[in-house]
Formats: C-alpha cells, structure tokens, sequence
C-alpha cells in the first residue's frame, strides 16, 4: 500500500463506514416490501441465510483485493491482472451513475425533514402531495443541490476526519432511531403486532424459487457489493485488522438494520391498512406517501415523522458519502490529481448528471429511455445490469484467475481463515450460477416480463 494512502484508524471505523455504506434507502423502503411480499419470516430467513454465505463471500473478496492491492477498483484489477484492466473501468462507472440520482432522492428525504420539522406533516400526507413536489422544476433541484454538497464536504475531509468520524456518529444514533420508532409503532398501534408475527413467523407454505431470487437482489442491493466500494474501503483497511470478521460484522449490521427497518415499517402499515401487506408499496410511494400519511394518523405523528426522516437522512447520506468517496479514489488513483481536486471534480459532474433525474419527472418528463424515467434508467442500468455482470466477473476472477488462494493468503495475514474451502466453493460454483439467475430474473422483472 502507498505510504500516503488514507486509511481508517481500526476496525471499529472501517466497519461502521462500511456498514453506513450497505445501510441506505434499500434498507428502509426495499427490505419491508419486498419481506411482505414474499411471505415475512420465510423472507427473512433465506436473506439471513444468504447474508451470511453468499454475501460474506463476495464481501470478503473485495474487499481483500482492495487491500492486498492497496487501490481502488481500476488500479486494482490492473495490478493483479492486466487483462481484466477493463474490469475496473466498468465497476468505476456503477458509482458514478448511481451517486447522481441516489442524491437526488436524498433531496427529497430532506424536503420531507424539512417539512415535518416545520409542522406541515398533514399537507405532506395530503394526496398527491409527492407527485406534484417532483412535478416541479426548481424545488427539488435546490435540495438535490444540498444534499450532494453535504456529501461532498464530508468526503473533502478525508477518510479519517470526514467518513469515518461520521459513521461513527450517524449510525449508532440510525439503529437507536430506529428501534425507538420501532418500539413506539408495536406498543401504541392496534393491530401492530400482527405484523411483527407476520415478520418473525416463517411460513414455507410462500417459499418459493422467486423468494431466493428476491432475497438474493435485495442482499446485492443493500451490501455495496459489485460498486467498487468495499474495494477502496479495503484499500483504507490496516493489515493488522481481520477481513473475515469485519465482513461478518458488516453484514450482521446491515441485516440487523434491515430487520429493524420492516420491523418499524412492516406493523405500522400493518395497522394502518388493516393487516394488508399489499399496502406496502415498492419504491419511493412507501416512504413518501404511505409513511406520512401513518404518521398524520397516529399520536404524536409528528415528532415520529421528524424522528423518522431524520433516520432516512442519516442513511441516505452515509450511502452517498461512500460512494462519492470510492469515484473520489478512482480518479485520485488514475490521474494522480489532488485529492480535493478529485472531489470538486465528481461533484461538478455529479450534478451535471444528476440534474436530468430530478427534471425527468418535471420538466423532461416525456422523455423515456426504454420506456423509463430518466432516474428509473440509471437506476436499472446500474442495479440491474452492471451489478450482477461486475459481480459475475469477479467471481469469475477471483475463481479461475487469481484463484482463491491469493484472497485467502491475504485473509490470513491476520490468522487462520477457518472457512477457506466454503469461501473457495461459493466463489468458484455457487455465486456464478446465482448471479447469473439475478441478471436474467432482474432484466426479466425491468421488462414486465415476470414481476419480482
């Protein structure tokens, strides 16, 4: 590693930036409704299950091609394999895409704090009240442009004084946030308790081939995995510290904050819509429609509403912080500019991409690309095409290439890697097979052809 490479103070800062990173807006929307759906416990159960094999595999491999390397993703692949340089400038595109539009969203999260600390909760709960505030042009433009800003300032602080002093803030304070709105949701709400028990209880009657499909998409989304990210956050890593168990406790920490979230999320709409889970709606309508209007309803819904979107914003900008932190390394790495160069430069593009999702739904609304917004396109283009082909291909790598032995000596640095031959079996037969079946199932669902 580069003598004047950042790095994180120990394990406790590498794991909480990594875990603000896995732990975003996927975790507080995506994770309850995609649990409802496909039957609550039962969901649950092969999440954790994949989690914690398929998951920490993935995790482990990154993020030890990170540090043995000591680069971010496009030097990395270069230095272990010039033929697979290629590799690294298609992980370094996946961040660049999603960092725009993931602020954008961001923006909105911070209009509806804003809103819910100013007292205008009901009108936020007013039908329509979401639609017609993306309907318009400027507005959420200005808030896309504060919270990119917020980021960026983070990241100009560095690794340690900046990412890693604010995980270590934001997300402690994110999980007792979130057990609190959770707790208050299950003892205050009639009928909340259904929910619980349709979240905890697994029922092999939904299981189901999609059930896996749907559990595994939702672990690629939530872990930052396949975005460059754990690879540059690897590269930060000491060499005194334990991949093997930071990657656990990073993947325990984002479950745990998963199940908190549909813990919190799953009863309250429970409640709300009299035991029916299909009031649980995919995407932005569940956070910016269905939640305040819960919140409007219920005793002290307010100051829940405040609570909550401070919550969502913690995530949220904790997720954009990493990946505006891993395009930052990229181009440090690659142009060997200055750092704080690097990062007015990703900001300066990142709004310039980004302005085009917030006036897909206003502005430049009639115009679809296959059919789909502007910031639903990058969103499948990314998500759904990208990810799972990066993924694939370090499998592949990692696997048949550099082979596994060269990750494992690197695990070992710190002592013996006891589930050598489980991560050399995952890696070489199990995560190829899966993730091919996420591409096809997730291009399948983009095209209406199945729905997931």
């Amino acid at each position: 590693m580069a003598a004047n490479r950042s790095s994180f103070t120990g394990k406790i800062g590498f794991v909480l930036a990594a875990a603000g990173s896995a732990v975003g807006l996927g975790n507080i929307w995506r994770f309850p409704y995609l649990a409802a759906k496909y039957g609550g416990g039962i969901f649950l159960l092969i999440y954790l299950i994949l989690a914690l094999t398929f998951g920490f595999t993935l995790m482990v491999a990154e993020t030890a091609i990170g540090r043995k390397t000591g680069l971010s993703a496009i030097g990395a692949f270069k230095s272990l394999d010039k033929r697979f340089s290629f590799m690294g400038y298609i992980v370094a595109l996946v961040p660049a895409i999603i960092l725009p539009y993931y602020s954008v969203i961001g923006g909105w999260v911070m209009k509806y704090l804003f809103g819910f600390v100013s007292g205008n909760a009901s009108g936020m709960a007013g039908d329509g009240y979401f639609n017609s505030y993306i309907g318009s042009t400027v507005e959420p433009i200005g808030w896309f442009f504060l919270f990119i800003g917020l980021t960026a300032l983070v990241v100009l602080l560095g690794v340690e004084k900046g990412i890693e002093k604010v995980s270590k803030i934001m997300m402690p304070v994110l999980v007792v946030l979130i057990i609190v709105i959770s707790g208050y949701t299950i003892f205050t709400m009639d009928g909340a308790v259904d929910g619980v028990l349709y979240l905890i209880t697994p029922d092999f009657s939904h299981f189901s081939v999609m059930t896996v499909v749907a559990a595994l998409g939702q672990l690629f989304y939530s872990m930052s995995l396949a975005m460059g990210i754990m690879i540059t956050f690897g590269s930060y890593m000491k060499k005194d510290i334990s991949i093997t168990k930071s990657a656990v406790q990073v993947g325990v920490f984002d479950s745990g904050v998963a199940f908190l979230a549909a813990l919190m999320v799953i009863p309250a709409v429970f409640a709300f819509s009299g035991g029916d889970p299909n009031a649980l709606q995919q995407g932005p309508g569940l956070m910016f429609v269905t939640l305040p209007k819960i919140f409007n309803t219920m005793p002290g819904g307010n100051i829940i509403g405040v609570v909550f979107f401070i919550m969502v914003f913690f995530a949220a900008i904790t997720s954009s912080i990493s990946l505006m932190e891993t395009v930052v390394s990229i181009f440090h790495d690659k142009f060997k500019l200055n750092r704080k160069l690097c990062c007015l430069i990703v900001l300066g593009i990142s709004l310039l991409l980004g302005i085009p999702s917030s006036l897909g739904y206003s502005a430049w609304g009639s115009f679809k690309i296959l059919g789909m917004q502007i910031l639903d396109f990058f969103d499948f283009a990314s998500n759904n095409l990208l990810m799972p082909l990066i993924a694939l291909v370090t499998s592949i790598f990692v696997g048949f290439v550099i082979k596994p032995k060269m990750i494992i000596e690197e695990v070992e640095i710190t002592g013996e890697f006891k589930v050598k031959k489980f991560f050399s079996f995952i890696i070489k037969y199990v995560a190829p097979v899966f993730i091919v079946l996420i591409l096809i199932s997730s291009i399948l669902n983009a095209f209406g052809v199945i729905t997931i």
